[in-house]
């Protein structure tokens, strides 16, 4: 009974703070009004939960838009399966080289391509639903990773003079306890299949998916290892200049592709609401009446509601090559996250947004689409996969592919 009321409780405080939001949002006439411009056919929205698969999900789900847009079948591929055949992979490749190479949950888009290469794919439903294993719901990769990464790190940095085979045993045993063992062999609407054959079936080339990216400590027009530790295979990206790393998004989706972007969300203006801005925090605090002494003593809460009470009349920052550039160095870009991009929007006041499939379930004011300005995207990206027959012909000339 206690614990019905304490439920009970809970609800109405969350219904009172949604209403409370929702007139508070009524109130504010510079909150975002979407108009779309062009959305691309995506899968539905999944949670990854208590768990660092972003990599899985985005690129999964990049994926099963590609397999929509060339034959029309919708598939819900399993993200366990990638990260059970990476982790695995990735464990191999710390001990090789005596932990040189980090162990993490963290991934990148050429993990999932990998393993659909080497390894297959398969539907869920295969393996145990996320978390259930464990006796969980979604999935919750505290306590697997906890023991598991010590237990890699352990061997990676013992003292031995030669390694036997049973390490990767005990590795195997941790991930098929907490995921589950991935199949040989299985039966998807009433054909067998095994990972291999399932990956073939799906319709698609795997050889025609590319990475890009744009940094100038490396030349244009070349292929570099965008030096980020979830980049762990060292795959290449292609270089090229930010005007032509965006204009590459903005023809995949006028052509109906969608895109797996990798990259910095740990900024204020990418809010858990749904949005990301590139704000020019000076113009900001000019606008908000604050002085910079007293802008800095304010709270990182007390900050964002004064970005969120200007809504669209936020002034952005115009993003350069030099600026990607130095933040990339200076560690104000990090390598934090994975989503899809499919769509282009605009609000009221003209500005647009990249349309963003999140993977943190429908949570949001937009129910798991996040509205990324496109000065967001030309200052923050990391890298992102897109199909190479979505890049501009004259880019793919100057590249080579």
């Amino acid at each position: 009974m206690k614990k019905l009321l304490t439920l009970a409780l809970a609800a109405m405080t969350a219904a009172g703070a949604t209403a409370a939001e929702e007139k508070k949002d009524s109130a504010n006439a510079n909150k975002p009004v979407f108009t779309t411009i062009k959305a691309n056919p995506i899968t539905s929205i999944k949670d990854q939960s208590r768990s660092g698969t972003c990599w899985a999900y985005s690129t999964l789900s990049f994926f099963e838009s590609e397999i929509l847009k060339k034959t029309g079948k919708t598939y819900d591929l399993c993200e366990n399966f990638v990260a059970a055949k990476t982790y695995m992979d990735r464990a191999i490749a710390t001990v090789r080289t005596h932990g040189d190479i980090s162990f993490s949950q963290g991934g990148s888009s050429y993990d999932p391509l990998y393993c659909a290469v080497n390894y297959g794919l398969i539907p869920e439903g295969i393996m145990p639903a996320p978390g259930t294993p464990q006796g969980d719901s979604l999935n919750n990769f505290d306590e697997f990773f906890r023991g598991m990464t010590a237990y890699v790190e352990a061997i990676a940095t013992s003292n031995a003079k030669k390694l036997t085979p049973v390490w990767k045993k005990g590795v195997q045993g941790i991930i098929d306890a907490y995921l589950g063992e991935c199949p040989e062999e299985f039966t998807y609407e009433g054909k067998t299949y095994t990972p291999q054959t399932f990956a073939q079936s799906l319709g698609l080339n795997w050889d025609d998916y590319v990475s890009i990216s744009s940094f100038t400590h490396h030349p244009f027009w070349k292929t570099f290892i965008v030096e980020v530790q979830d980049n762990w295979r060292w795959k290449p990206s292609y270089n090229v200049p930010m005007d032509d790393m965006m204009r590459i998004i903005d023809n995949a989706i006028s052509e109906g592709y969608t895109v797996m972007w990798g990259g910095d969300v740990s900024e204020d203006g990418f809010t858990r609401k749904g949005l990301g801005v590139a704000y020019d925090a000076e113009k900001v605090r000019d606008l908000t009446g604050s002085d910079a002494a007293r802008w800095l003593r304010l709270s990182a809460s007390e900050k964002n509601n004064k970005f969120d009470s200007l809504g669209v009349n936020a002034p952005e920052i115009v993003p350069t090559q030099q600026m990607r550039q130095e933040a990339y160095d200076n560690w104000q870009t990090t390598d934090d996250h994975g989503m899809h991009i499919y769509g282009v929007a605009k609000d009221q006041n003209g500005r647009e947004y990249y349309m963003v499939k999140n993977s943190w379930g429908e949570y949001g004011d937009y129910k798991g689409t996040w509205y990324m300005t496109k000065a967001f995207v030309a200052y923050k990206t990391i890298d992102f996969m897109v199909n190479k027959n979505a890049i501009p012909a004259d880019i793919r000339k100057k590249l080579g592919i």
